[in-house]
């Protein structure tokens, strides 16, 4: 039985990303323990975090085979989504105290 599509070297394809991950994630730790701002600590490690998790979602994911029709049509719901769920923080921070209505 002949595999249906040569998927090549898969090692050399996956662990150069693996690696960058990896490297991702102790450059995370390392700037978390240095003295810095605490507002240049969150741009920094957030920027790190998206990255890694573009990463991951490109390569693990199978992301980055996809057509670029696909990419575009879940940036926009992806956007959809975290406006959506913009609006709901207002009324779970204002349950929280069982305050249904403001006074």
């Amino acid at each position: 039985m002949a595999a249906s599509a040569p998927s090549g070297n898969v090692i050399a394809k996956y662990l150069p990303v693996y690696f960058v991950l990896l490297a991702i994630a102790v450059l995370e730790v390392f700037i978390a323990y240095r003295t810095t701002s605490t507002v240049s600590l969150l741009v920094i490690l957030l920027a790190l975090a998206v990255c890694g998790g573009a990463l991951a979602v490109m390569y693990f994911m199978h992301l980055a085979q996809e057509r670029r029709s696909l990419f575009l049509t879940l940036i926009p719901a992806l956007i959809f989504v975290l406006l959506m769920m913009n609006m709901i923080w207002t009324d779970s921070f204002r349950l929280l105290h069982f305050r249904p209505f403001a006074h």
